[in-house]
């Protein structure tokens, strides 16, 4: 009799146990015919720590190697010698709290509103061009003081869009319909807003992030070969046409830094051949932290893109290499991350915004020891410049967004 009792109650709790599972069960999966909802906050499994360690050090050592490269010419030019780091710290708390705060905000929102982002980077960037230039140039929109830079919420929207895009017709993206003509239509159109400012490095990594989005999306390799070949053949006749006379100056002197061969030369490499003597003679390790000399107004507003060349002349060779192994793992950790999201949209989105950084740290090292022409591409989180770093942490806030919700989808 006892034996009967046993199997009834073993019999009981494997119905409770059934009925508990198909109730989980059917929370967890949604009708069919029904969208799955998604909060538009989550606190989730918490904000991926190695990353944001990585982050926050970067952004630390940006902040001090941008102070010790500025001071002298703040205190000459401006009678400041705090004036950047002020500024530059102002716009570091502003992009940390943004980046936290977005990354509670699920990304699929951006999924929809990736049009949108695009049109609004179109306006930004057609507001520069009515809006009072800088030495001809229009790329900063005014704003109480100080100047945001459209291109720079450019990347993020061309970004954006080519993960929508991609995500939806990745099947597809080896038809011209669906894969060449919207990819041209969009990057030929941004491309023309900013060889009006002009803004040719600005075009360069737009070209970049269009062709790396493509690449990851899906896209047959022969019709980015076919890419670059129109590429070469619209940049000659805006060359013989006179569009690229402006570019033409930046050109002037590339590879030649270290040659005298007239004064006039010896002046227009000015910038690139200080940058080199910077690195040259930080040796190994350095002259020391604020030991800099070609910062003492011989590189000029060496807080900018040639900032590197004065982490080269303090920390050294090895101080050099280890801030790129930073990048690295920053770049490394980004894409790890967003290759464990549960959707072709967060994997792209993630491996876009992360690999604007390692185009950008690639470019600039480039240009510094003149393997480059003198263009202007800013160093991420080290060069000055409140848009580039605000952006840049407002990006990194949605790849920890997108490793967040995964974490919050694989439980």
């Amino acid at each position: 009799m006892s034996t009967e009792i046993l199997r009834r109650k073993s019999n009981e709790r494997q119905r409770q146990a059934m009925t508990s599972s198909n109730r989980n069960s059917s929370r967890k999966t949604p009708p069919k015919g029904r969208k799955k909802r998604y909060p538009l906050i989550n606190v989730g499994m918490g904000i991926d720590l190695p990353f944001l360690i990585i982050l926050l050090a970067l952004v630390i050592i940006g902040l001090i190697m941008m102070f010790s490269a500025s001071y002298a010419y703040a205190y000459y030019k401006l009678d400041d010698s705090l004036y950047f780091l002020k500024r530059q710290l102002i716009f570091a708390i502003i992009g940390v709290a943004l980046m936290i705060g977005i990354s509670y905000i699920d990304y699929h929102y951006l999924h929809p509103a990736a049009n949108i982002f695009l049109g609004l980077s179109y306006i930004a960037l057609l507001i520069v061009l009515v809006l009072p230039g800088e030495n001809g140039v229009h790329r900063w929109i005014g704003v109480g003081g100080y100047g945001i830079q459209a291109s720079e919420f450019s990347k993020f929207a061309i970004i954006l869009f080519f993960a929508h895009w991609c995500s939806i017709y990745y099947d597809r993206m080896d038809t011209i319909k669906y894969g060449v003509v919207p990819a041209a239509a969009v990057f030929a159109s941004t491309a023309f807003l900013l060889l009006l400012e002009p803004h040719y490095s600005g075009i360069v990594i737009m070209l970049l992030l269009t062709v790396t989005m493509l690449y990851i999306g899906g896209i047959n390799v022969k019709w980015l070969g076919i890419a670059v070949v129109v590429a070469v053949i619209a940049g000659l006749i805006c060359w013989a046409t006179g569009l690229l006379s402006y570019a033409m100056t930046r050109m002037d002197g590339w590879g030649q830094a270290l040659e005298y061969t007239n004064e006039e030369m010896w002046q227009t490499t000015w910038q690139t051949r200080n940058g080199m003597y910077a690195i040259g003679s930080g040796g190994l390790f350095g002259l020391g932290l604020g030991n800099s000399r070609q910062k003492y107004l011989y590189l000029p507003e060496p807080q900018n893109d040639f900032i590197f060349a004065v982490v080269c002349e303090e920390l050294g060779l090895v101080g050099a290499i280890v801030i790129l192994l930073i990048f690295a793992l920053l770049i490394w950790r980004g894409i790890t991350l967003s290759l464990r999201s549960s959707d072709r949209f967060g994997r792209l989105l993630g491996i876009g915004l992360t690999s604007q950084i390692g185009i950008q740290v690639i470019l600039n090292i480039l240009v510094i020891t003149d393997w480059l022409p003198n263009t202007g591409i800013s160093l991420p989180f080290f060069s000055y410049g409140g848009s580039s770093l605000v952006m840049l942490l407002a990006q990194m806030g949605v790849v920890l967004s997108i490793s967040r919700h995964s974490n919050i989808e694989k439980t």
